[in-house]
C-alpha cells in the first residue's frame, strides 16, 4: 500500500516503508490512471478525498483505497475534516505538518482504523462482515482488507455470503416512536428582566470558562420582553435587537427563552439562516442540558422534509441492488450511517456532507423525500421513519432549532390558505437569529414560480414514472389506492386529475422546446416564454448567463397561450380541490372507524395536496390572469426568464414576487405569534442618521407592517475596532484587468501568510483568480481552498479553513453570510469590488418602491457591514479589511465600526500595512 497526497504543483507519495518521492502533477496523473480497473503492479493507492485528488489531478475517475471511506464504515456519523490533517486529528494521532507527513499519516489512520475495527470484531463482527461481503461484491476497494479485521477469510464462503443484504435492513435496528396524548394550550406567564440574567448567569457557570459581560446581561434582559404576554388580539410583542459582534447574543436569547419554555410548558421556536448557527446553537444548549437524554427530551433541531433520510427511499435502492450491483459500496455505508445517525438529518446534521460529495447525491441526498411522495402510514417504516420522529419529538419539545426556510414555509402555507392550515399546536414564540437574512427568507418563501421544471415536477408527482423517465416516483394513484378502497367518487376524481395533469410538461419537454415542437398547453406556454425573452435579449444570449425580460409588451402567441394554459390549470384544480374536500369528508365521516394512523395519513394527504398542487396552481393561475389581463397587482412584480447554464438553455420561467415580502410574513406574525424576537449584529443600515439605521430594519423584517408598538434597542460590540482592525482601500488596481486583480490578491495572501478570505461579487472572477495565484501560494506552503472549484460543500470547506491557521479561501455571498472564523485562522479580507446590488427587474421595482439609491447604498453598506464582521470574532483577533475597488464611496465608509481608520493607498502600501499590522506585537 502507498499513500498520495497531491498539491497544485505536484504531489508526494509514501509507502509503507516510509520511502518518500515527489512526483510531478504528470507522475502522479499517470501513477493513479495506470491501475483504473485492475490490480496495479506495486499494490493499491492510499488517498483522502478520492473525488478532489481526481479533480486536482484532472482525471475523470480514479480507483484508489480512500481513507475518508474507511472512517465513513468504522466510525459512521461522526464528523472529520475530509483531509490528512483531519483524519489524524479526529483519530488522536499527530497533526501533519508537510505533505510528506500528510502522506505518513494516511498509512498511520488507515492502521488505526482497521484496529479499530479488529477490536470491536468480537462484539460488532456478526452484523458488519454481512454489509462488508456485499460491498465486496459491489467491488469496494476496502472490502478484504475490513474482513480480515473482523476475523473474516475474505476468500472462502461463510455465513455471511449467504444473506448479503441483512446488514443493509438498517430499519430493523432502528428505534419506534410512540405516540403521546396532545399537549394542552400553552401558558401565559412571562419572563422578567431578572429571571433572564440569573438564567444567564446560570448557562454562563454551566461553561466553566464563559466571561461575565454587562451589555450580554443587559440584552439578555431586553429579549425577555418577547415573552411577556400579549395584552391584545394580533398585537404580538415585535423585539428588534442589534447586538454587536462579541457581546454573547446566542446566551442571551436561549436564557429568557428556556425560561419561558418551562414555566408555560410549551416550545419556544428558535430560527436561523444558516446551517453553521444550528449546529452552533445546538451546541450551546449542552450548557442548558449537560446530560445527553434530558437534552434530547427538551431540545429538537427541525428542518424540512426534503433534509430526512428516508427509509423506504434507501429500501427501493437495496431492491434494485441485483441489477446495479456497483451501488452496494455507497449503500453499504448510508446503511451504517443510517444505523446510528442521531435524528436522519442528512443537510447539516450528523450526515458528513463529503460523503455525499465521495459517492454522489443519487445515493445520498437523493434518499431524503424531496418529491413529496410519503405515503405515510401505509409505509412499512411509518413507525421508524426519522420525520416522523423529529416532528412528534418537536411537539414535546421546549425549544426547537429551526431554519428561516422551514419557518417562512409554514407561514407562507398559512398566507395562501388564509389559515385553514394553521395547526393548533404550532408555535406562538420566535426568536430569528441572523435576522438581517428574513428579508431574503421571505423573498423566497412567499415567491411563485410557473416553469418547465416546476411544471414537470407536478405532473410527476401525480402520474409517477412514466415511459423514458428516470424516476422512482410512485404517482398519487398508488400512494392512494389502498386508502380509498372502492370510493368510486373518489376513483374518478383520481381518474380526471390524471387526465388534465397531461397538459403539464412531459419528459423530454426542454428538448421538444429546443425543436421549436411543444406538445400540450404548458410546453407551447414555454416556448412562448422563451420566444419573448431571447427577442429581447438576444445580444446576451452567448454569454451564458440567465437571461430575463419583463412580461409585457408579448410577442405574438402569448397571452393566447397563457389563456389555454389556464383553461387546462383550472380543469386540473377542479378535481385536486374536490379530492381534498372528499378526504376532510371522510375524516369526518368515519370519525369512529379511522384509527390515528389512518386519520394521519389522510391529514398528511390533504396537505400534500395543498402544498404540492393546489397552491402552486393557484398562483400559476392568478399570474396568468395578470398576463392577460395586462397588469399585474401593485404589490407584486412579474417577469419571463431563460435559465442558462454553460452555455445552454434549462429552464424557463414566468415568476412573481412580493415587492415587498415582509408584507405577508408579517401579516402571519400577527395572526399566529404572541411574541417575536428578532437578532442579529447586523440588524441596522449605517448612515450618518440614527434613526435612518431603524428605517432600514423595520423593512428588513417587516416590523413595519406589526400593529402596535415595536420595541428597539442596541448593544455595540465591546472589541476595540480601532485598535484591532484596519480597512484599506486600494486605488491603484484595476478591477477590470484579471492580471491586476490576481496579482493584487496573490501578493496581499502572501503578505498575510495565509489566513486570508478572498469575497468576489462572481464566480468567474473567482475561477480566474484562483487559477493564476494557486500555484505561487502553494510554493509558498499555503493552501488555497476555493468554493465553486474544490468539491466540497461550503460548510466543509469553512471547516478545514477554520482548522488550517495558514490556509486562505475564495468565495461568494455564502461564504460571506455564513462563516464564523475566530482567531488568528482569518486575519485578512479581500473584497475584489464594491458589492453592488444586481440591476435586475426585481431589484428595480424595489429600488422604486424603497427609496431609489439610498436602497442600494442601503444594501451595499449591510454586505460590507457582514463582510467586515467576519474579521473579528473574540477579544484579542486583529484583522484588515482590503477593498480593491478604488470607487468605493466614502458614504459606504460608514458600514465599519466608528473609530475604524479607513486608509485609501495604492497596493505597494497596503502589502506594507497588511504585513506590519498583522506582525505588530
Amino acid at each position: 500500500m502507498r499513500a498520495l497526497v497531491v498539491g497544485v504543483r505536484g504531489a508526494v507519495m509514501v509507502d509503507v516503508h516510509g520511502e518518500v518521492r515527489s512526483l510531478s502533477s504528470a507522475q502522479a496523473r499517470r501513477t493513479l490512471s495506470s491501475g483504473i480497473g485492475g490490480k496495479r503492479p506495486h499494490g493499491p493507492v492510499l488517498v483522502c478525498h478520492g473525488r478532489a485528488t481526481a479533480k486536482r489531478l484532472d482525471l475523470e475517475t480514479i480507483h484508489v483505497l480512500d481513507v475518508l471511506e474507511l472512517f465513513a464504515f468504522v466510525r459512521p456519523a461522526r464528523f472529520c475534516l475530509p483531509t490528512a490533517r483531519g483524519v489524524a486529528q479526529e483519530l488522536d494521532l499527530p497533526i501533519p505538518a508537510t505533505m510528506a507527513r500528510e502522506a505518513e499519516s494516511l498509512l498511520g489512520s488507515a492502521a488505526a482504523l482497521l484496529g479499530q475495527l479488529a477490536e470491536d470484531a468480537p462484539l460488532l463482527g456478526r452484523d458488519l462482515a454481512p454489509t462488508a461481503w456485499a460491498m465486496k461484491q459491489g467491488g469496494w476497494p476496502w472490502a478484504d482488507y475490513v474482513l480480515a479485521a473482523l476475523g473474516v477469510d475474505p476468500g472462502r464462503d461463510t455465513p455471511h455470503t449467504r444473506n448479503l443484504l441483512e446488514g443493509f435492513r438498517v430499519w430493523n435496528k432502528l428505534k419506534e416512536w410512540e405516540e403521546r396524548p396532545p399537549e394542552g394550550p400553552p401558558g401565559h406567564d412571562g419572563v422578567a428582566p431578572d429571571e433572564a440574567r440569573a438564567r444567564l448567569d446560570f448557562l454562563l457557570g454551566a461553561g466553566g470558562k464563559a466571561e461575565r459581560r454587562r451589555q450580554q446581561s443587559d440584552y439578555s434582559a431586553g429579549a425577555a420582553e418577547a415573552f411577556t404576554p400579549m395584552a391584545a388580539e394580533g398585537r404580538p410583542h415585535f423585539i428588534l435587537a442589534e447586538a454587536g459582534t462579541g457581546i454573547g447574543k446566542t446566551l442571551g436569547y436561549i436564557a429568557p427563552a428556556s425560561v419561558w419554555a418551562e414555566k408555560n410548558a410549551a416550545p419556544v421556536w428558535i430560527s436561523t439562516f444558516t446551517r453553521n448557527l444550528q449546529r452552533q446553537l445546538d451546541g450551546e444548549l449542552d450548557r442548558l442540558y449537560p446530560d445527553p437524554d434530558e437534552k434530547n427530551r427538551h431540545v429538537v433541531v427541525r428542518k424540512g422534509r426534503e433534509n430526512y433520510f428516508c427509509l423506504l427511499n434507501f429500501e427501493e435502492a437495496l431492491a434494485r441492488l441485483p441489477a446495479r450491483p456497483q451501488d452496494a459500496v455507497a449503500l453499504g455505508l448510508m446503511a451504517r450511517w443510517a444505523q446510528f445517525t442521531r435524528d436522519g438529518d442528512m443537510i447539516g446534521g450528523d450526515f458528513p456532507a463529503w460523503l455525499g460529495d465521495l459517492l454522489g447525491r443519487a445515493m445520498t441526498w437523493d434518499m431524503t423525500d424531496t418529491r413529496g411522495e410519503c405515503v405515510y402510514s401505509a409505509c412499512a417504516h411509518y413507525k421508524r421513519c426519522f420525520i416522523e420522529h423529529s416532528q412528534r419529538r418537536a411537539r414535546q419539545a421546549r425549544l426547537v432549532i429551526a431554519n428561516h426556510a422551514l419557518v417562512l414555509a409554514h407561514a407562507a402555507m398559512m398566507e395562501a390558505t388564509g389559515g385553514a392550515q394553521r395547526d393548533p399546536s404550532a408555535p406562538t414564540r420566535y426568536v430569528f437569529d441572523e435576522g438581517h437574512h428574513l428579508f431574503s427568507a421571505a423573498d423566497s418563501a412567499f415567491s411563485a414560480q410557473l416553469s418547465g421544471r416546476e411544471g414537470g415536477d407536478l405532473r410527476r408527482w401525480i402520474l409517477g414514472a412514466e415511459e423514458g423517465a428516470r424516476s422512482r416516483s410512485r404517482g398519487l394513484k398508488a400512494r392512494l389506492e389502498d386508502l380509498i378502497g372502492d370510493d368510486g367518487k373518489v376513483q374518478d376524481l383520481i381518474v380526471d386529475i390524471r387526465k388534465a395533469a397531461h397538459a403539464l410538461p412531459g419528459v423530454g419537454w426542454l428538448q421538444r422546446l429546443s425543436g421549436g415542437q411543444p406538445y400540450g398547453p404548458a410546453e407551447t406556454f414555454l416556448l412562448c416564454v422563451r420566444d419573448q425573452v431571447y427577442a429581447r435579449c438576444a445580444h446576451k444570449r452567448a454569454g451564458g448567463y440567465s437571461l430575463e425580460t419583463p412580461t409585457r409588451p408579448p410577442v405574438d402567441g402569448l397571452f393566447e397561450a397563457a389563456r389555454d394554459l389556464d383553461d387546462a390549470l383550472r380543469a386540473l384544480a377542479q378535481p385536486l380541490g374536490a379530492l381534498a374536500a372528499c378526504l376532510a369528508d371522510k375524516l369526518d365521516d368515519e370519525a369512529d372507524e379511522l384509527d390515528s394512523a389512518q386519520r394521519a395519513r389522510i391529514e398528511g394527504v390533504i396537505l400534500s395536496l395543498q402544498r404540492r398542487a393546489l397552491i402552486p396552481v393557484k398562483a400559476w393561475r392568478a399570474m396568468l390572469d395578470s398576463l392577460r389581463q395586462g397588469e399585474t397587482p401593485a404589490e407584486f412584480v412579474d417577469w419571463l426568464s431563460a435559465e442558462r447554464l454553460g452555455g445552454r438553455d434549462v429552464d424557463f420561467s414566468l415568476h412573481r414576487h412580493w415587492v415587498d415580502p415582509m408584507a405577508p410574513f408579517a401579516e402571519v406574525m400577527e395572526a399566529s405569534a404572541h411574541g417575536v424576537l428578532v437578532t442579529s449584529a447586523t440588524l441596522r443600515d449605517a448612515p450618518d442618521s440614527e434613526n435612518a439605521g431603524w428605517l432600514a430594519a423595520d423593512r428588513r423584517t417587516g416590523a413595519r407592517h406589526i400593529p402596535g408598538d415595536v420595541v428597539r434597542f442596541a448593544h455595540a460590540s465591546p472589541f476595540d475596532y480601532a485598535q484591532a482592525s484596519r480597512v484599506v482601500v486600494v486605488t491603484d488596481v484595476n478591477k477590470n484587468s484579471a492580471d491586476q486583480v490576481a496579482a493584487a490578491y496573490r501578493e496581499l495572501l502572501l503578505a498575510a501568510g495565509g489566513g486570508a478570505l478572498g469575497l468576489f461579487t462572481a464566480i468567474n472572477r473567482l475561477r480566474t483568480v484562483y487559477a493564476r495565484i494557486a500555484p505561487a501560494l502553494d510554493d509558498a506552503g499555503l493552501a488555497l481552498y476555493a468554493q465553486h472549484i474544490d468539491p466540497l460543500d461550503t460548510g466543509t470547506l469553512i471547516d478545514i479553513f477554520r482548522a488550517e491557521p495558514n490556509s486562505c479561501l475564495f468565495g461568494t455571498d455564502a461564504v460571506r453570510d455564513g462563516i464564523d472564523v475566530p482567531g488568528s485562522s482569518l486575519r485578512l479580507i479581500v473584497f475584489d469590488r464594491v458589492p453592488w446590488p444586481r440591476p435586475d427587474i426585481l431589484h428595480k421595482a424595489r429600488r422604486q418602491a424603497f427609496g431609489m439609491g439610498a436602497y442600494d447604498d442601503m444594501l451595499t453598506r449591510l454586505k460590507l457591514k457582514q463582510a467586515f464582521g467576519r474579521l473579528v470574532r473574540q477579544q484579542g483577533d486583529r484583522g484588515v479589511f482590503i477593498m480593491l475597488d478604488g470607487a468605493l464611496p466614502t458614504r459606504l465608509t460608514t458600514a465599519f465600526p466608528e473609530g475604524v481608520e479607513v486608509l485609501r493607498c495604492g497596493l505597494k502600501d497596503a502589502i506594507a500595512e497588511v504585513r506590519g499590522f498583522l506582525s505588530a506585537p
